[in-house]
């Protein structure tokens, strides 16, 4: 009987590791040779320019707010990236479940992205930010979704 590949995907909107695991009592491995980030800034610094103002028909000025979170938008888009990741993954047969581990927002971007083939995988997920936690701690947690 062939062994049952799952990939492990911890991420929240600037990292992302990628875990394999091969069987009950195998543990946990490194599915690809690095993790991913991005540097999320504040908006206050992404934005480079105080906001304008527009002429108000009363003779005054009103001030024009930013119509995107740059932060979330960056966190969003980070999701994207992942996603790809587990798309190209899952086209090339590198697992055979897949277990997704974010908040519950990046994990409403990653559902967003997977094709649908990657969706159909998804095993089990997790609503945490377990992403600064250590392999072996990690372990426990996923007890709620899978043996490992």
């Amino acid at each position: 009987m062939k062994p049952v590949h799952t990939w492990i995907v911890v991420a929240d909107g600037a990292r992302a590791r990628f875990l394999l695991h091969k069987g009950i009592g195998k543990g946990l491995g490194r599915a690809m040779d690095h993790d991913m980030a991005n540097e999320l800034l504040p908006n206050r610094e992404i934005v480079s320019d105080d906001s304008g103002r527009n002429a108000d028909p009363g003779g005054g000025s009103s001030r024009v707010e930013p119509t995107v979170d740059y932060h979330e938008f960056e966190k969003e888009r980070f999701s994207n990236q992942v996603a790809r990741v587990i798309n190209k993954a899952r086209a090339q047969n590198q697992f055979d479940r897949l277990v997704l581990v974010a908040p519950p927002k990046t994990l409403g971007y990653l559902r967003e992205e997977l094709d649908k083939h990657s969706r159909e995988l998804v095993y089990g997920e997790l609503h945490k930010d377990l992403t600064n936690i250590r392999t072996d701690e990690l372990e426990q947690h996923l007890g709620e979704v899978m043996a490992v």
